[in-house]
């Protein structure tokens, strides 16, 4: 390669980690506007395990930070469950090296999921449960008003059909939750980012990922069939993805069947019904949509005048990536 293609490449990666990085940025603003994520004066501590998620959500909420309507502090925080061969260098030199506060906690979760977990069966419910008391703890003692956790938009439909194939329940994950005893708020800025943008932006940055290997390599996890479902889908059928991320935004209980959520006993003929009957229907035939993903539950890309009217998703005047 010469010295003028060189350029050329280096000119090209750049371009695209700029665009990617302008699209996740507007995905998180419009995700923190959306759900009131973050507000005057919180203290937001961003989990961060090591995976490539977490970097990217650390460093564009620390970019967020600088054009931000309201005034917010981050704290970094990474749980060392004491996994052989974890390199717990890195995460600590990598938060010095961009100065952000961080806290790092170290806890032998690993030998407890190794030792109540029987050899070949899935480690992620025991992992996670621990985990997220020691993160509720920590979040306690720094005095976080708000925990980041780095899901994205897959993670929240792939959650839709966990709980659908395996638990009965049309549940997913939201993107922000009380926790059970109120004393914690969870977020998850990057609810309306594509794992594939977030893949390809921390490629772009070399962010120094640190592969789990107390799970990751359980092939045959639910989660990751259901991963692999969505995958074929949209191969298959491209713009799918997008429409089941536009369904978790459009819910219509008169059109399901929990009792709970509508009150079907008392349904009459003088019942009002603001959904109709149109369960089959489609509500675009007159005015369809361009494309999927104009239907998509993202409209602030679509136009300038929408990202100006969200104080969250308005770019600074400099949007190289550092």
């Amino acid at each position: 390669m010469n010295l003028a293609s060189s350029n050329s490449a280096q000119e090209d990666l750049s371009n695209t980690a700029q665009r990617l990085k302008k699209r996740l940025m507007r995905g998180i603003g419009q995700a923190i506007a959306d759900y009131n994520m973050i507000e005057q004066n919180d203290v937001v501590m961003v989990c961060c395990s090591g995976g490539k998620d977490s970097f990217a959500l650390l460093r564009l909420l620390l970019d967020m930070r600088e054009r931000a309507p309201v005034d917010f502090r981050i704290i970094a925080m990474n749980l060392d469950q004491r996994q052989p061969g974890f390199p717990a260098e890195v995460l600590p030199a990598y938060f010095e090296s961009i100065g952000v506060e961080y806290r790092i906690v170290s806890e032998d979760t690993y030998s407890i999921v190794k030792d109540k977990i029987p050899e070949g069966k899935t480690t992620c419910s025991l992992c996670s449960r621990l985990r997220r008391a020691i993160i509720y703890r920590t979040a306690l003692e720094l005095g976080a008003t708000k925990i980041a956790l780095g899901h994205h938009r897959e993670d929240l439909m792939e959650t839709l059909f966990l709980n659908m194939f395996f638990g009965g329940k049309l549940k997913a994950m939201p993107p922000k939750l009380l926790s059970d005893d109120g004393q914690h708020m969870v977020i998850r800025p990057l609810a309306y980012c594509a794992e594939k943008d977030i893949a390809k932006f921390a490629r772009a940055m070399d962010f120094p990922i640190i592969p789990c290997n107390l799970c990751g390599s359980q092939e045959s996890a639910q989660r990751k069939q259901i991963k692999t479902l969505l995958s074929e889908w949209e191969q298959a059928f491209p713009g799918r993805v997008e429409s089941i991320a536009t369904a978790l935004q459009n819910v219509v209980p008169s059109h399901l069947a929990d009792g709970k959520l509508f009150d079907f006993k008392t349904l009459s003929r003088t019942t009002i019904l603001h959904e109709g009957d149109i369960v089959f229907d489609s509500p675009d035939l007159i005015n369809p949509p361009a494309s999927a993903a104009e239907a998509s539950p993202i409209r602030w890309m679509k136009t300038d005048e929408s990202l100006d009217a969200n104080p969250w998703s308005r770019p600074n005047n400099d949007e190289h990536v550092q």
